[in-house]
């Protein structure tokens, strides 16, 4: 079992601040998210798209800010565990507290930060008769990164912006990983995406490297073990046959709340309870931050997470020290500059 000062779970904006904040406060941090990549929410859903209410930053996307909060992290070195879900959280005899996730981690902290916004980001699944057994397998809802799929016949179930994508970085993939054939499937030829992603569509489609496959899904074809087709009932009837090696499902994510609401801390309306001083649970050393809290006058914004995040950070030092801290400042604080990795001598 790992060992470390804290665990933030939830690596969107406000837990990734959080960790930032704590490391001013001399503690080491892990960090947990279900999604497989740092930015949570505002990466995976505002990847592209322009934010304008960040103090000092006129405008920037969601994964600009992602990579901003990133390299300002950097210092303090935080051990990641991305693609899981926290599972258990508990006290543990003699102190601290025990963090499990679903896929095996198990650590052993001082104290827990949680920054869980709306809930643990999962993909929408597909429910067809026959698929079970090949879930995680030939059945998936993500690709690794450069995934040689050289051969195969794959098809992207969905309509919207995420399967666009999908079906064309596999058609776009170097030719010794590209699928043999990519098929993007939906009940319509109408796709919800940017402009961009449906012109590059358009054109992988008049270049035979894209097929699209129109009608609903109703059964899949097993033989000796494997999946090797799908069944579509098209528009007009017709009951056709999808050679398929790799169904790959892009359906979007949906937030879910998941084992949090079973840890014992109050809730209302599905949020945490927490003292705005502090923001501590009902649980000592355990603290909330961001979407997933209430209290009186919470507003759903990054920059009110920020400013929960520094006072969490703060109050979780001083329970761990047992007394009050004194406020110091990075602009004069030596100890600060050093935890930051500033040169003492240029400021930088």
């Amino acid at each position: 079992m790992e060992t470390a000062d804290a665990v933030v779970i939830g690596a969107g904006p406000v837990g990734l601040f959080q960790v930032f904040q704590l490391g001013l406060q001399g503690l080491s941090s892990h960090v947990i998210d279900a999604l497989p990549h740092a930015g949570g929410q505002c990466a995976e859903l505002y990847g592209d798209k322009p934010i304008y209410d960040i103090p000092g930053i006129k405008v920037c996307t969601g994964q600009e800010l992602t990579d901003r909060l990133l390299d300002q992290i950097r210092p303090f070195a935080p051990q990641w565990h991305l693609g899981e879900q926290a599972s258990l959280l508990e006290p543990r005899a003699g102190g601290g507290f025990v963090v499990e996730t679903a896929q095996g981690t198990r650590l052993h902290v001082r104290t827990v930060v949680i920054a869980a916004g709306v809930g643990a980001f999962m993909p929408r699944t597909l429910k067809l008769a026959g698929l079970a057994a090949f879930h995680g397998t030939q059945m998936r809802y993500r690709l690794e990164a450069n995934e040689n799929l050289q051969g195969k016949q794959v098809v992207v179930h969905g309509g919207g912006e995420a399967a666009v994508a999908a079906a064309i970085a596999c058609a776009s993939a170097p030719e010794a990983l590209r699928p043999a054939q990519t098929t993007l499937q939906h009940r319509r030829d109408v796709f919800d995406a940017r402009v961009d992603l449906l012109a590059q569509l358009q054109t992988l489609r008049a270049a035979g490297r894209i097929q699209v496959a129109v009608g609903a899904l109703t059964d899949a074809v097993e033989q000796d073990g494997h999946l090797t087709a799908l069944v579509l009932a098209s528009p007009t009837g017709e009951c056709l046959q999808l050679p398929c090696d790799l169904l790959l499902v892009r359906l979007g994510l949906a937030p879910k709340w998941g084992p949090l609401a079973d840890w014992g801390l109050a809730l209302e309306r599905k949020q945490l309870v927490v003292d705005p001083a502090t923001f501590s649970t009902s649980v000592p050393g355990i603290h909330a931050v961001g979407d997933a809290i209430t209290y009186p006058g919470k507003r759903k914004l990054i920059v009110s997470g920020f400013h929960e995040a520094s006072l969490a950070a703060l109050a979780a030092a001083e329970w761990l020290a047992g007394h009050a801290l004194a406020l110091e400042y990075t602009t004069s604080s030596q100890r600060l500059q050093r935890r930051l990795g500033v040169s003492l001598a240029n400021g930088r």
